[in-house]
């Protein structure tokens, strides 16, 4: 057998334990558990260190099999553990589909988490904006922009966790709305919107266009209404360091 055999068979008993890879590796049972309980034991706490408030939201039994569920289904595929949390949202869509507010919450934490790390990119100064032809007017977003909707009350409970006071019990909201994170200078931010500037920006991220914004903006609330809101939302987003970039259209 030679190196990448055996690298393989040891790969395959960490994530299944199967019994053709313990044979392969000489079938010393007692001491190839060591190995996998301590793999368990490091994507569990790489878990627990991601996701803090989701934890302590459902407790750390109901934490630790939602963990080892994912383990089991989804082994790391990068090669560093800090991609190795993305994916525990989607295990807890399925694990939880009743219950929005769990992979909600899960959702900011891996969101603020990602946005921390995301590539630098420095606000656009207001200066380039004085003589720019907002007709042609491209705008390019920050890289640490994740946005998402929501449904539940996942941002208060978030937040009271967060602050460790007591926090709310879950509901759902009264009319969906939108979650938007990025990373401000040094600092990730979590900011609740409503469903039409999450809509907005959606459409902002995919097309760019300061133009097709307003269209996009128009089409909803009527010409007036619509220009007016797309030049607030303008004012909001550059405030809050959102666009880094502007341009114009060939």
């Amino acid at each position: 057998m030679n190196l990448r055999e055996w690298q393989q068979a040891f790969r395959t008993w960490l994530v299944s334990a199967s019994d053709d890879a313990a044979q392969v590796l000489g079938n010393h049972r007692a001491g190839l558990a060591v190995y996998q309980n301590n793999y368990r034991a490091q994507l569990v706490g790489c878990l627990e260190q991601a996701f803090p408030n989701l934890r302590r939201w459902l407790g750390d039994e109901v934490f630790l099999a939602a963990s080892i569920s994912h383990i089991d289904q989804h082994p790391p595929h990068a090669w560093t553990l800090d991609a190795y949390p993305e994916g525990f949202y989607a295990t807890l869509k399925t694990l939880f589909p009743r219950n929005p507010d769990v992979h909600e919450l899960a959702w900011i934490e891996s969101a603020l988490n990602e946005a921390f790390v995301a590539a630098d990119a420095s606000p656009v100064p207001l200066q380039a904006l004085a003589e720019l032809d907002w007709d042609t007017a491209i705008l390019r977003l920050t890289p640490s922009l994740r946005c998402h909707a929501l449904t539940t009350n996942a941002e208060s409970i978030w937040s009271a966790l967060w602050q460790e006071t007591p926090a709310p019990e879950a509901t759902m909201l009264e009319e969906a709305g939108g979650l938007l994170v990025w990373r401000r200078q040094f600092t990730s931010r979590l900011r609740q919107v409503q469903a039409l500037e999450l809509h907005a920006l959606q459409h902002l991220q995919v097309d760019g266009s300061f133009a097709g914004l307003c269209e996009f903006l128009v089409a909803r609330l009527g010409e007036e209404a619509g220009v007016a809101q797309a030049g607030e939302y303008l004012a909001g987003w550059l405030g809050s360091e959102l666009i880094v970039g502007v341009g114009v259209s060939e």
